[in-house]
Protein backbone atom coordinates (compact mmCIF):
# COMPACT_ATOMS: atom_id res chain seq x y z
CA UNK A 1 0.00 0.00 0.00
CA UNK A 2 1.71 3.70 -0.84
CA UNK A 3 2.49 5.60 1.75
CA UNK A 4 2.10 9.59 1.35
CA UNK A 5 3.65 10.90 4.31
CA UNK A 6 1.71 14.13 4.71
CA UNK A 7 2.92 16.07 7.46
CA UNK A 8 0.41 17.39 9.29
CA UNK A 9 0.27 21.48 10.90
CA UNK A 10 0.35 21.56 14.53
CA UNK A 11 -2.89 23.91 14.41
CA UNK A 12 -5.65 23.23 12.35
CA UNK A 13 -8.85 25.43 11.90
CA UNK A 14 -12.54 23.87 11.86
CA UNK A 15 -15.51 24.58 10.61
CA UNK A 16 -18.53 23.44 13.38
CA UNK A 17 -19.14 27.14 13.85
CA UNK A 18 -19.63 28.10 10.40
CA UNK A 19 -22.52 25.67 10.14
CA UNK A 20 -24.72 26.02 13.55
CA UNK A 21 -22.87 23.03 15.23
CA UNK A 22 -22.66 23.34 19.13
CA UNK A 23 -22.37 20.66 21.08
CA UNK A 24 -23.55 22.53 24.73
CA UNK A 25 -25.69 25.27 23.57
CA UNK A 26 -28.38 25.13 21.02
CA UNK A 27 -28.92 28.81 21.31
CA UNK A 28 -25.09 29.84 20.71
CA UNK A 29 -25.25 26.85 17.68
CA UNK A 30 -28.81 29.00 15.98
CA UNK A 31 -26.66 32.81 16.68
CA UNK A 32 -23.60 31.25 15.05
CA UNK A 33 -25.84 29.69 11.94
CA UNK A 34 -27.34 33.55 11.46
CA UNK A 35 -24.28 34.98 11.76
CA UNK A 36 -22.62 32.98 8.89
CA UNK A 37 -25.02 32.79 6.10
CA UNK A 38 -23.23 35.57 4.18
CA UNK A 39 -20.37 33.43 2.46
CA UNK A 40 -17.93 36.51 3.15
CA UNK A 41 -18.57 36.42 6.87
CA UNK A 42 -16.94 32.81 6.81
CA UNK A 43 -13.96 33.62 4.67
CA UNK A 44 -13.48 36.98 6.84
CA UNK A 45 -12.90 34.27 9.18
CA UNK A 46 -10.80 31.94 7.44
CA UNK A 47 -8.80 34.97 6.49
CA UNK A 48 -8.13 36.21 9.67
CA UNK A 49 -7.16 32.40 10.97
CA UNK A 50 -4.51 32.53 7.99
CA UNK A 51 -3.31 35.67 9.32
CA UNK A 52 -2.25 34.93 12.28
CA UNK A 53 -0.69 32.17 11.50
CA UNK A 54 -2.53 28.76 10.65
CA UNK A 55 -2.56 27.51 6.99
CA UNK A 56 -5.30 24.03 7.65
CA UNK A 57 -8.76 24.39 7.12
CA UNK A 58 -10.54 20.85 7.76
CA UNK A 59 -14.33 21.13 6.87
CA UNK A 60 -17.11 19.18 6.04
CA UNK A 61 -18.42 18.64 2.18
CA UNK A 62 -20.85 20.64 3.27
CA UNK A 63 -23.16 22.24 0.29
CA UNK A 64 -22.09 25.78 1.37
CA UNK A 65 -18.33 24.89 1.22
CA UNK A 66 -18.39 25.63 -2.80
CA UNK A 67 -18.39 29.16 -2.56
CA UNK A 68 -15.64 28.97 0.14
CA UNK A 69 -13.70 26.99 -2.10
CA UNK A 70 -14.86 29.39 -4.68
CA UNK A 71 -13.32 32.13 -3.24
CA UNK A 72 -9.71 30.06 -2.50
CA UNK A 73 -9.73 29.23 -6.46
CA UNK A 74 -10.20 33.04 -6.64
CA UNK A 75 -7.63 34.15 -4.31
CA UNK A 76 -4.60 31.17 -4.72
CA UNK A 77 -2.03 34.03 -4.99
CA UNK A 78 -3.28 35.30 -1.61
CA UNK A 79 -2.89 32.18 -0.16
CA UNK A 80 -0.55 30.17 -1.34
CA UNK A 81 0.37 27.67 0.97
CA UNK A 82 -3.25 27.27 2.00
CA UNK A 83 -4.86 23.65 2.49
CA UNK A 84 -7.86 22.15 2.94
CA UNK A 85 -9.05 18.37 4.86
CA UNK A 86 -12.25 17.81 3.82
CA UNK A 87 -13.96 15.81 5.90
CA UNK A 88 -16.89 13.50 4.14
CA UNK A 89 -19.90 12.84 3.56
CA UNK A 90 -21.97 15.55 5.16
CA UNK A 91 -24.44 13.16 6.22
CA UNK A 92 -27.78 15.34 6.63
CA UNK A 93 -27.86 15.40 3.13
CA UNK A 94 -27.84 12.41 2.66
CA UNK A 95 -30.52 11.68 5.27
CA UNK A 96 -32.89 14.11 3.97
CA UNK A 97 -32.47 12.80 0.13
CA UNK A 98 -32.84 9.09 1.57
CA UNK A 99 -35.94 10.26 3.46
CA UNK A 100 -37.38 11.77 -0.20
CA UNK A 101 -36.25 9.60 -2.48
CA UNK A 102 -35.50 6.13 -0.96
CA UNK A 103 -31.93 4.56 -1.05
CA UNK A 104 -31.61 4.61 -4.58
CA UNK A 105 -33.32 7.59 -5.38
CA UNK A 106 -30.76 9.22 -3.40
CA UNK A 107 -27.78 7.73 -4.63
CA UNK A 108 -29.20 8.60 -8.13
CA UNK A 109 -28.89 12.28 -7.16
CA UNK A 110 -25.91 12.36 -5.80
CA UNK A 111 -23.79 10.46 -8.90
CA UNK A 112 -22.73 11.97 -11.99
CA UNK A 113 -25.84 10.98 -14.74
CA UNK A 114 -23.92 9.26 -17.25
CA UNK A 115 -24.01 6.45 -19.45
CA UNK A 116 -22.15 4.38 -17.14
CA UNK A 117 -24.36 5.38 -13.97
CA UNK A 118 -26.89 4.25 -15.68
CA UNK A 119 -26.16 1.19 -17.00
CA UNK A 120 -25.14 0.38 -13.04
CA UNK A 121 -28.97 1.18 -11.98
CA UNK A 122 -31.12 -0.79 -14.96
CA UNK A 123 -30.72 -3.62 -12.92
CA UNK A 124 -32.09 -2.04 -9.88
CA UNK A 125 -31.41 -2.80 -6.25
CA UNK A 126 -30.01 -5.91 -6.79
CA UNK A 127 -27.12 -4.70 -9.54
CA UNK A 128 -25.89 -1.63 -7.21
CA UNK A 129 -25.43 -3.57 -4.03
CA UNK A 130 -23.12 -6.04 -6.17
CA UNK A 131 -21.39 -3.12 -7.37
CA UNK A 132 -20.72 -1.56 -3.63
CA UNK A 133 -17.03 -0.46 -4.07
CA UNK A 134 -18.17 1.08 -7.85
CA UNK A 135 -20.43 3.29 -6.01
CA UNK A 136 -18.31 4.32 -3.02
CA UNK A 137 -16.02 5.74 -6.02
CA UNK A 138 -17.87 7.77 -7.61
CA UNK A 139 -19.51 8.91 -4.14
CA UNK A 140 -16.00 9.99 -3.05
CA UNK A 141 -15.34 11.48 -6.38
CA UNK A 142 -18.86 13.45 -6.12
CA UNK A 143 -17.92 14.91 -2.92
CA UNK A 144 -14.56 15.71 -3.81
CA UNK A 145 -15.54 17.75 -6.44
CA UNK A 146 -15.92 21.00 -4.86
CA UNK A 147 -12.18 20.82 -3.80
CA UNK A 148 -10.73 20.61 -7.45
CA UNK A 149 -7.69 22.59 -8.09
CA UNK A 150 -6.89 22.83 -4.10
CA UNK A 151 -4.22 21.43 -2.37
CA UNK A 152 -6.38 18.12 0.14
CA UNK A 153 -3.42 16.41 1.49
CA UNK A 154 -5.73 14.47 3.82
CA UNK A 155 -9.21 13.48 3.19
CA UNK A 156 -11.15 12.12 5.97
CA UNK A 157 -14.03 10.24 6.62
CA UNK A 158 -17.13 11.93 9.01
CA UNK A 159 -17.11 9.98 12.59
CA UNK A 160 -20.69 9.26 11.22
CA UNK A 161 -20.49 6.82 8.87
CA UNK A 162 -16.97 5.92 10.68
CA UNK A 163 -18.84 5.16 13.59
CA UNK A 164 -21.90 3.22 11.65
CA UNK A 165 -19.57 1.40 9.68
CA UNK A 166 -17.78 -0.26 13.45
CA UNK A 167 -20.83 -0.60 14.57
CA UNK A 168 -22.05 -2.92 11.51
CA UNK A 169 -18.54 -4.55 11.57
CA UNK A 170 -17.70 -3.13 7.81
CA UNK A 171 -14.12 -3.45 8.06
CA UNK A 172 -13.85 -3.49 3.89
CA UNK A 173 -15.47 -0.55 3.58
CA UNK A 174 -12.47 1.60 5.13
CA UNK A 175 -10.07 -0.44 2.82
CA UNK A 176 -12.01 0.55 0.12
CA UNK A 177 -11.55 4.43 1.30
CA UNK A 178 -8.35 4.28 2.11
CA UNK A 179 -7.09 2.76 -1.10
CA UNK A 180 -9.04 4.72 -3.47
CA UNK A 181 -8.01 8.21 -1.56
CA UNK A 182 -4.26 7.24 -1.95
CA UNK A 183 -4.70 6.28 -5.56
CA UNK A 184 -7.07 8.64 -7.06
CA UNK A 185 -6.17 11.88 -5.02
CA UNK A 186 -2.58 11.14 -4.20
CA UNK A 187 -3.89 12.09 -0.27
CA UNK A 188 -3.69 9.92 2.99
CA UNK A 189 -6.76 8.86 4.41
CA UNK A 190 -8.02 9.89 7.73
CA UNK A 191 -10.99 8.56 10.20
CA UNK A 192 -12.59 10.55 12.33
CA UNK A 193 -14.40 8.59 15.65
CA UNK A 194 -15.37 8.88 18.74
CA UNK A 195 -14.28 5.32 19.35
CA UNK A 196 -10.54 5.33 19.16
CA UNK A 197 -9.94 1.99 20.72
CA UNK A 198 -12.29 -0.23 18.38
CA UNK A 199 -11.36 2.10 15.33
CA UNK A 200 -7.73 1.43 15.97
CA UNK A 201 -8.07 -2.18 16.24
CA UNK A 202 -10.50 -2.77 13.14
CA UNK A 203 -8.07 -0.60 10.68
CA UNK A 204 -5.40 -2.86 11.81
CA UNK A 205 -7.15 -5.94 11.23
CA UNK A 206 -7.68 -5.11 7.90
CA UNK A 207 -4.16 -4.01 6.84
CA UNK A 208 -4.65 -0.43 7.53
CA UNK A 209 -1.43 0.48 9.90
CA UNK A 210 -0.33 3.82 11.29
CA UNK A 211 -2.76 5.74 10.04
CA UNK A 212 -4.07 9.68 10.73
CA UNK A 213 -7.43 9.31 13.14
CA UNK A 214 -9.18 12.52 14.48
CA UNK A 215 -11.23 11.76 17.77
CA UNK A 216 -12.28 13.70 20.95
CA UNK A 217 -9.21 14.12 23.12
CA UNK A 218 -9.48 16.06 26.20
CA UNK A 219 -9.29 16.73 30.22
CA UNK A 220 -12.59 16.01 30.80
CA UNK A 221 -12.70 13.12 28.70
CA UNK A 222 -15.76 14.45 26.90
CA UNK A 223 -17.16 11.64 24.01
CA UNK A 224 -14.27 9.46 24.69
CA UNK A 225 -15.80 6.56 24.10
CA UNK A 226 -13.50 3.52 25.74
CA UNK A 227 -12.32 5.68 28.31
CA UNK A 228 -9.63 8.58 28.76
CA UNK A 229 -6.98 5.60 29.75
CA UNK A 230 -7.38 3.96 27.08
CA UNK A 231 -6.58 6.71 24.56
CA UNK A 232 -4.02 8.08 26.58
CA UNK A 233 -2.02 4.29 26.39
CA UNK A 234 -2.56 4.02 22.58
CA UNK A 235 -1.51 7.15 21.82
CA UNK A 236 1.92 6.93 24.14
CA UNK A 237 1.78 4.32 21.67
CA UNK A 238 2.59 5.62 18.22
CA UNK A 239 0.24 3.23 16.56
CA UNK A 240 -1.32 5.81 14.66
CA UNK A 241 -1.26 9.81 13.96
CA UNK A 242 -3.25 11.74 16.30
CA UNK A 243 -5.90 14.81 16.04
CA UNK A 244 -6.91 15.91 18.62
CA UNK A 245 -10.83 17.46 18.92
CA UNK A 246 -13.01 18.66 21.26
CA UNK A 247 -10.35 19.55 23.04
CA UNK A 248 -12.10 22.19 25.44
CA UNK A 249 -15.13 20.07 25.79
CA UNK A 250 -17.54 22.46 24.05
CA UNK A 251 -16.47 25.00 26.80
CA UNK A 252 -16.13 22.97 29.84
CA UNK A 253 -12.59 23.40 30.13
CA UNK A 254 -10.60 26.70 30.98
CA UNK A 255 -8.63 27.23 27.97
CA UNK A 256 -5.39 26.66 29.27
CA UNK A 257 -5.69 23.85 31.08
CA UNK A 258 -7.26 22.31 28.07
CA UNK A 259 -4.49 22.69 25.74
CA UNK A 260 -2.37 21.75 28.33
CA UNK A 261 -3.42 18.57 28.96
CA UNK A 262 -3.49 17.51 25.37
CA UNK A 263 -0.26 18.99 24.80
CA UNK A 264 1.66 17.04 27.45
CA UNK A 265 0.11 13.90 25.37
CA UNK A 266 3.34 13.38 23.47
CA UNK A 267 1.94 11.54 20.36
CA UNK A 268 -0.75 14.02 19.15
CA UNK A 269 0.77 15.35 16.06
CA UNK A 270 -2.37 18.16 15.73
CA UNK A 271 -4.98 20.00 17.35
CA UNK A 272 -8.14 21.41 15.48
CA UNK A 273 -11.00 23.58 17.07
CA UNK A 274 -13.39 26.30 16.09
CA UNK A 275 -13.25 30.00 16.49
CA UNK A 276 -15.39 33.04 15.12
CA UNK A 277 -13.82 36.07 16.39
CA UNK A 278 -9.32 37.21 16.05
CA UNK A 279 -9.36 37.04 20.20
CA UNK A 280 -10.36 33.63 20.31
CA UNK A 281 -8.51 32.39 17.30
CA UNK A 282 -5.23 33.99 18.60
CA UNK A 283 -5.74 33.01 22.56
CA UNK A 284 -5.90 29.32 21.10
CA UNK A 285 -3.03 29.41 18.86
CA UNK A 286 -0.63 30.97 21.40
CA UNK A 287 -1.45 28.69 23.85
CA UNK A 288 -1.51 25.61 21.63
CA UNK A 289 1.93 26.73 20.23
CA UNK A 290 3.53 28.09 23.88
CA UNK A 291 2.32 24.54 25.89
CA UNK A 292 3.70 22.11 22.55
CA UNK A 293 6.95 24.18 22.75
CA UNK A 294 6.93 23.06 26.69
CA UNK A 295 6.21 19.86 26.42
CA UNK A 296 9.04 19.69 23.72
CA UNK A 297 11.61 21.14 26.12
CA UNK A 298 10.56 18.82 29.01
CA UNK A 299 10.76 15.95 27.09
CA UNK A 300 14.07 16.82 25.72
CA UNK A 301 15.54 17.62 29.27
CA UNK A 302 17.84 15.07 30.63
Amino acid sequence: MPENNHEMDRVIFGDNQFFGVNHMSEEKARAQAIRFQDIAAVTNVLDTAYQIGIRTFMCTTHERMAQVCDYFRANMEKYPDYQFYPCMPYAHKYANAVTEQGMIGALKQFLPTDGKISALFKGGKAVAQADVQSIAHLLIDAEMKTFEGLSTPVIFVQNVITDLLLGLGVADAFKIFDEYIRERYNAEPGYITMNLPLLLETLNSCGIENPIICSNINKAAFRMCGGQASYEKLIESGRFRPIAMSVFASGAIPASDAINYVCEQKGIESVVFGASSRGHIQETYDLILRHSQGAEMELAAP
